[in-house]
């Protein structure tokens, strides 16, 4: 599978890269954490849970060609998010997603990150139509998606739940 975006570039203060094998265990501060996993996976993760879940990101870019980025921050070298194009079987239409470990929230890092996913994904797959599909009620991530452009277009819902399309243009 040739690959439709580069598999790594930069932001201000980010290396936005694909996966390797130890970045599950940074992530494990994200999945592991009740706050930054309930409106995604509605619970924690155990390790082998974030192993599984950094492995089906990597099998996205097999799949599609593109796919989730690991965030490192440049000055630690620690990863402390996940941002990216995402579109498995299920969802409605291919999106940018982000998600931050606690101790990164609130610093900028998500939008820098998102912003610049954006750009790259424009650049590479100009054709394709992007949205974010969020929880209705997990309002930090719809006030990034404003903050980045997007519009909210519709509620839907999904996997039993109210959830909102926002469309990035």
């Amino acid at each position: 599978m040739k690959y439709l975006m580069p598999q790594k570039f930069e932001s201000e203060r980010l290396i936005i890269r694909t996966f390797n094998d130890t970045d599950w265990k940074d992530l494990h501060d994200y999945y592991s954490d009740t706050e930054t996993t309930k409106y995604t996976f509605g619970r924690v993760l155990s390790e082998g849970e974030t192993w599984r879940t950094v492995a089906s990101m990597v099998g996205h870019w097999s799949i599609r060609g593109y796919g989730p980025y690991a965030l490192e921050e440049k000055g630690s070298g620690k990863i402390i998010g996940v941002s990216g194009l995402w579109y498995p079987a299920d969802w409605p239409e291919p999106e940018i997603k982000w998600g931050l470990s606690r101790t990164f929230q609130g610093k900028g890092y998500a939008s820098e990150a998102a912003r610049k996913v954006k750009e790259v994904a424009k650049e590479y797959l100009p054709e394709m139509s992007l949205i974010s599909l969020i929880h209705s009620k997990n309002s930090p991530s719809i006030k990034l998606a404003l903050a980045i452009g997007a519009n909210f277009e519709k509620e839907i819902l999904f996997r039993e739940d109210n959830w909102s399309i926002y469309r990035h243009h």
